[in-house]
């Protein structure tokens, strides 16, 4: 075993959440090492191939999977340096004021411990720091204005312009969709291209992934970032009082000690409870900052309606953009179905290409040999698709646990259950009923719902913010009430889900955690 020299905060996770701390950090002069499981990818390794980019895709120890509705999270997480980040859509949606206050305002699910306006601040910061492209005047209708975004809206196709009009038609006002993508060049990275492979990671930087926004200003700054690097457990002083740093294996599988005088769990939202679980101690027997029982309860979910639709023209659906041309909120409202509750929040114009993640092939899913063929020659030129995501509500029952299984360094594997509630099935199918209205609303040739199992996509929760270590694990700045310098990063720490992609919530509240971090650093370390 090694122990290496001590530094001043160790990240455990090299992805959107962790990247924030990190260069949030090193620029207030703290010493820093982010220490990650997977490869340290560089721009020039990405390469625009579904077959290649399974390689940033979950890889590692496996989670054993159990419930009605499994979890899938084989594109929901990453391996390598960026994370899942690495390869996301870059759709940046906000959360609306309605979600931080369900309990309070509907009776159902969990109150957030602040409000919209606490966040509001740090959308527009990242918006700055990264680069995101949008119209924040044409998204008022639903949110409290905003400052405007840096870069003016993403190049519209032709497989997104044919849902406005009938979107509208239905009462659903299509808006350019916020992303965090270039449309111009900004900071010295260049314009998207519009090539439509963001899923497998973007070569050229137009893509705001962690590499080269806040990880690269990290390293700028001295953070050392340590690849194939395993964190098994956190350690703790004997009193078990305060942590001390972590315990983590390399490439070789040899043992090392990490001392630091912060700990930040970045890591995915199910890894995260894995790792306060196992590292319990006599005075936190149930795990770290588990006084409540609630380390891995209340993971949640989102799910998606997709309703396809084939067109005799061509629609230029290999252009764009892979998360959307457009979006809407005007499903949000917590009532917005009859007879379901939850929110929905609706994309158009996501580009395709042959197989692999919402690729032609999967579109007919019931097709083969020369049927599956032919359908291709068409969809290759006509197909597109309107997607609907929905919001799964906080249950206790969803959860993450250690099994008896382990992994190659001995460390339990750990276990996903879930299972959609009534709610959730009721706005999925509301959601694909009106799909279907829209669909031929806009004169498709051919339309259909793409149903099969319920999807489900955004692993959230498990490390829940709240007011005290009796009803949640962490404070709203991802400070476990039991630990002062322990931190949690990450979705894990989202009450509820609303059912926007959560990725810029993610960066906006690790950046307001990380602000915070600096600005008490010294009470918090002494």
């Amino acid at each position: 075993m090694a122990t290496r020299e001590k530094v001043d905060v160790v990240v455990v996770g090299a992805g959107a959440s962790g990247s924030v701390f990190a260069a949030t950090l090193a620029k207030a002069g703290k010493k820093v090492v982010v220490l990650e499981t997977g490869p340290d990818w560089q721009l020039s390794d990405l390469i625009s191939s579904d077959f290649w980019g399974r390689r940033i895709k979950a890889a590692g120890a496996p989670f054993l999977l159990e419930g009605k509705n499994p979890f899938g999270y084989s594109y929901q997480s990453g391996w390598g340096v960026g994370g899942a980040a690495l390869h996301y859509f870059a759709n940046f949606p906000r959360l609306l004021p309605n979600d931080f206050k369900m309990k309070s305002e509907h009776g159902r699910g969990l109150d957030w411990p602040i409000s919209y306006r606490d966040v509001a601040p740090y959308y527009d910061k990242v918006a700055q720091d990264v680069g995101v492209s949008g119209d924040a005047k044409a998204e008022e209708p639903w949110r409290p204005a905003g400052k405007p975004y840096p870069m003016p809206p993403m190049k519209t196709f032709r497989h997104g312009d044919v849902w406005v009009k009938a979107c509208a038609e239905h009462g659903i006002r299509l808006v350019p969709a916020c992303v965090g993508m270039n449309s111009t060049e900004y900071k010295g990275r260049a314009a998207c291209i519009y090539d439509g492979w963001c899923h497998v990671g973007c070569p050229t930087g137009a893509l705001s992934n962690p590499i080269v926004t806040y990880l690269g200003e990290a390293r700028s700054k001295g953070a050392e970032v340590r690849a194939f690097s395993t964190v098994t457990r956190v350690l703790t002083n004997k009193e078990s009082t305060k942590v001390t740093g972590v315990e983590y294996y390399d490439a070789q599988q040899q043992r090392h000690v990490q001392p630091a005088s912060v700990v930040v769990l970045a890591a995915w939202s199910a890894q995260n409870p894995r790792l306060l679980l196992n590292s319990a101690t006599p005075r936190h027997a149930k795990g770290l900052a588990n006084a409540s029982g609630l380390v891995g309860k209340y993971m949640m979910c989102h799910f998606a309606s997709g309703t396809w639709a084939l067109f005799d023209e061509d629609v230029q659906n290999h252009m764009g953009t892979t998360g959307a041309q457009f979006m809407s909120y005007d499903r949000y409202s917590k009532t917005a179905h009859k007879g379901a509750f939850g929110s929905t929040f609706i994309v158009a114009g996501s580009a395709l290409k042959t197989s692999d993640l919402g690729g032609f092939a999967n579109a007919r899913v019931d097709l083969f040999g020369p049927e599956l063929h032919a359908f291709m020659k068409r969809a290759a030129r006509g197909l597109t698709r309107l997607n609907a995501f929905g919001e799964e509500l906080p249950n206790i029952e969803n959860r993450v646990e250690l099994a008896t299984e382990k992994d190659p360094y001995g460390m339990p594997l750990g276990r996903i259950v879930h299972s959609f509630d009534e709610d959730a099935a009721g706005v999925w199918n509301a959601n694909f009923e009106e799909g279907l209205k829209i669909a031929k609303s806009a004169g498709a040739q051919e339309t259909w719902s793409g149903r099969g199992a319920m999807p489900t996509i955004h692993l959230m929760g498990g490390t829940i913010m709240g007011t005290s270590a009796k009803n949640s694990v962490v404070n709203s700045y991802g400070q476990t009430h039991e630990l002062a310098n322990l931190y949690v990063a990450g979705p894990g720490i989202f009450p509820t889900a609303g059912a926007s992609n959560p990725t810029y919530t993610i960066f906006a509240l690790s950046l307001r955690g990380a602000e915070q971090l600096a600005a008490k650093w010294s009470s918090l370390v002494a």
